[in-house]
């Protein structure tokens, strides 16, 4: 199962960029999110590994993930006109999955973040929820994508108002 999301930023690339890449800001718009936690590697960087667990309802998701390329490895500076890259493979109980995040200048102060996520089951149960609930899959990335979006612009943070 595949799907690609985009969505505009009203900010530069670059500064996109580092938001999306540093570790603190992670609780702050990933929705759900308990730990992050690197296990091999350094955060964010290409080869590391971490363990994630995410929070889904009254159920808990634990997952490794690992970075498979991110350029330019150094976020400074970064060339006018070039595409910055972070992608990673995720492999939970059930299933595996690979997104690919483009960033690009959309203006000189707007950034389109393209998300293109890939699914793949190999048990029972994940392959029943991918069957019945594809569109849940989807909503998710929607969601994360849209709350970074008000992290980013208007400082929001997710975990605001949660109990």
């Amino acid at each position: 199962m595949k799907n690609t999301d985009s969505i505009e930023i009203a900010l530069p690339r670059e500064r996109v960029a580092h938001l999306l890449a540093d570790p603190a800001h992670l609780p702050k718009w990933l929705r759900g999110l308990v730990l992050h936690e690197p296990l091999s590697g350094i955060h964010g960087q290409l080869g590391t590994k971490s363990r994630v667990v995410m929070q889904m309802g009254r159920r808990k998701i634990e997952c490794t993930e690992t970075i498979t390329r991110r350029e330019p490895a150094d976020l400074h500076g970064i060339p006018k006109g070039s595409v910055v890259h972070f992608d990673r493979e995720i492999v939970g109980e059930g299933m595996w999955s690979a997104v690919r995040d483009r960033l690009t200048e959309a203006g000189p102060e707007t950034t389109l973040w393209v998300s293109e996520s890939e699914y793949r089951f190999n048990s029972l149960l994940m392959r029943l929820v991918g069957l019945l609930m594809p569109g849940a899959f989807r909503k998710q990335s929607q969601q994360h994508m849209q709350d970074f979006k008000a992290f980013a612009e208007q400082g929001k943070d997710v975990r605001e108002g949660m109990s």
